[in-house]
């Protein structure tokens, strides 16, 4: 986590905490996304209860700039979690505000809310009192929350800030595989439906979206980019620029290149001060490559990519343009023309690297 956070503030990106709570090692600079998970772990009373005042103090200790309320997430939808008691160290209890030495349960819901109506009144109470933007991460499955949510924030004003989709390709050692594998959408596909209800409300240019699922990938980024995604965030890409070999032992404790273990031995084999430098240069590395594909596109930022841009190969003879494949009007997926603008002035406003040389002389006959 501390390679992680220092590579953040190196790469000048945002570090989602995760529901785990804010530790020490989110403290090295990295400012941070702070999520809520159904547990409220960091934020909760001796009872298990959602406290309000310790969140204040929290976010008022560490460069917290935003707050995202975890609804579920694409490699663990809909369900809680168990952390052994054996893995309870004393350091994780006070991250997290739970007993040390006991099993810490994470509930399959939240306690806080029932339905988009009191969702939205939760979102504009931690606005209000924390004076961050808020938001939900979720995974996508039944349209119908998704429906339910646009509709109340077009009628009654209320809202969350951003949106997080996070697809089912994500990976973790934690569900059932039945779960990992087969609950909840891929993200092309549960991405466009929520960015579709949205803007078919008019909601769209109102509401920051961020894609999950895989996305630390150029290419799979520049698609997330072009269904109308403002951010992108990165999970395994970032694990592997600091060490991760996919050994898939992350839960017995001998992860065998200390990025996902408590043994002090094991973890003796990362260095968060060289390792920060490789996820810092790795984040680099995906922002140059993913301008380059814009400036081939003939834009000056990925955001800027149209679905008339991306075609979907169906086969080895025929493709299907992104808004047809995914029922795009024109003018989805891409920023207002004022963000547009905007965007292009910040990108354009240093001299551009390479170029051709000056024109020739015009001859005058």
């Amino acid at each position: 986590m501390e390679a992680l956070n220092r590579g953040a503030a190196l790469a000048g990106c945002l570090q989602n905490t995760g529901e785990g709570g804010l530790s020490p090692y989110h403290r090295m600079g990295g400012e941070l996304v702070f999520q809520l998970g159904t547990a409220y772990f960091g934020c909760r009373d001796e009872q298990g209860r959602f406290s309000l005042p310790r969140l204040k103090d929290l976010v008022a200790s560490a460069p917290v700039r935003a707050l995202e309320i975890k609804l579920s997430q694409g490699a663990k939808p809909s369900l809680g979690g168990l952390l052994p008691a054996a893995k309870v160290s004393a350091e994780i209890a006070a991250t997290r505000g739970v007993p040390a030495g006991q099993d810490c349960v994470s509930p399959s819901r939240h306690a806080e809310f029932s339905d988009c109506d009191s969702l939205l009144d939760w979102v504009e109470l931690l606005a209000a009192e924390t004076g961050l933007p808020v938001g939900i991460k979720s995974a996508v499955g039944d349209l119908g929350f998704w429906e339910d949510l646009a509709t109340l924030m077009r009628d009654t004003g209320r809202g969350v800030d951003f949106v997080t989709v996070d697809g089912g390709e994500g990976g973790t050692g934690a569900a059932p595989l039945i779960f990992s594998d087969s609950v909840s959408l891929p993200f092309q596909q549960g991405f466009s439906r929520v960015y579709r209800t949205f803007a078919e409300r008019d909601l769209h240019e109102k509401v920051v979206f961020v894609g999950a699922g895989k996305l630390g990938l150029p290419d799979n980024a520049v698609v997330a980019f072009a269904l109308g995604a403002d951010m992108v965030n990165v999970g395994r890409e970032a694990m592997l620029a600091i060490g991760c070999i996919q050994a898939q032992k992350c839960h017995t404790d001998t992860c065998p290149t200390g990025v996902a273990t408590q043994n002090a031995w094991l973890a003796r084999g990362l260095d968060p001060a060289r390792k920060s430098v490789r996820a810092a240069n790795y984040i680099r590395t995906l922002r140059r490559d993913l301008v380059k594909v814009a400036e081939a596109c003939g834009v000056e930022h990925p955001g800027l990519i149209g679905t008339d841009a991306v075609e979907i190969l169906d086969g080895r003879t025929s493709s299907i343009p992104l808004d047809r494949a995914f029922g795009y009007r024109p003018e989805w997926g891409m920023p207002s023309a004022a963000d547009r603008a905007e965007i292009v002035r910040l990108m354009t406003a240093e001299a551009p690297q390479g170029g051709s040389a000056p024109p020739s002389p015009t001859a005058v006959g």
